[in-house]
């Protein structure tokens, strides 16, 4: 650990900022490692356990999501199954606004890491630059052409130094963003299949039957109104059943 610390301290005043991104770069990893390991865990099987009460009722698969907020998986179902009787497309863009809040939340630390991996490099090169510039200013040439390399090393250590600090905190910092960037698509991909599972369900089991279930019983009193309105009028008319009677 010491020789970490002297090793940065010859790095120059470059340094500075690199370690500062070096520290966010590892705070990002661990929130988001601790925000994924939170999230995929029991994920699938929650999911199986609120499709089927779902198949069997909407209210007790309420009831499940609602005992998993804290994973964004139960607050994305959780938002179509809260609503009364929707139609299938108010059913969907619950759960779609919803996962476009999920999404936010999963891309977190993103930009910073983007930003991260561009300005390392360039600090690294800014560290070289100034680096060099130092080894030149400290080569003393004396009369009998000796060469003083004690500044001069000292100059070009710091330019090798700033480089390769700034290329390992960009590659750090890639690598958590394409880790993440991988677990987003995947779970991007995984509510889809979700939502539509479970709007599926929705729609075979209790909308469609619902719907039907309403038109015969409004084609039944269609029926028995006009079996009405045919004997009001039979009855209105002269010689008709009212006037026999």
């Amino acid at each position: 650990m010491a020789n970490l610390f002297e090793l940065i301290s010859k790095g120059g005043p470059v340094m500075a900022p690199i370690v500062g991104l070096s520290v966010l770069t590892l705070a990002c990893g661990f929130e988001r490692a601790w925000f994924w390991t939170q999230t995929l865990q029991g994920e699938k099987r929650l999911v199986r356990q609120i499709l089927l009460a779902a198949q069997e009722d909407l209210g007790k698969a309420q009831l499940v999501a609602e005992e998993a907020q804290a994973m964004p998986i139960g607050r994305f179902l959780l938002s179509a199954l809260s609503l009364q009787s929707p139609t299938p497309e108010t059913f969907r863009l619950a759960m779609e606004a919803s996962g476009d809040r999920e999404f936010v939340k999963m891309r977190k630390c993103d930009k910073l890491l983007e930003t991260i991996v561009a300005v390392s490099p360039l600090l690294g090169l800014l560290g070289t630059v100034t680096g060099l510039i130092a080894t030149f200013f400290k080569l003393q040439i004396g009369g009998g052409n000796s060469v003083d390399t004690t500044g001069a090393a000292q100059g070009i250590a710091e330019a090798l130094i700033t480089t390769a600090g700034g290329m390992i905190v960009a590659i750090l910092a890639l690598s958590v963003f394409r880790v993440c960037a991988g677990l987003q698509a995947a779970q991007i991909d995984y509510f889809a299949d979700v939502g539509n599972e479970l709007e599926l369900i929705y729609r075979q089991l209790w909308y469609e039957p619902r719907i039907a279930k309403e038109n015969a019983e409004k084609s039944t009193q269609g029926l028995m109104q006009q079996m009405v309105d045919l004997l009001k009028a039979n009855l209105d008319q002269p010689g008709g059943i009212g006037d026999k009677v």
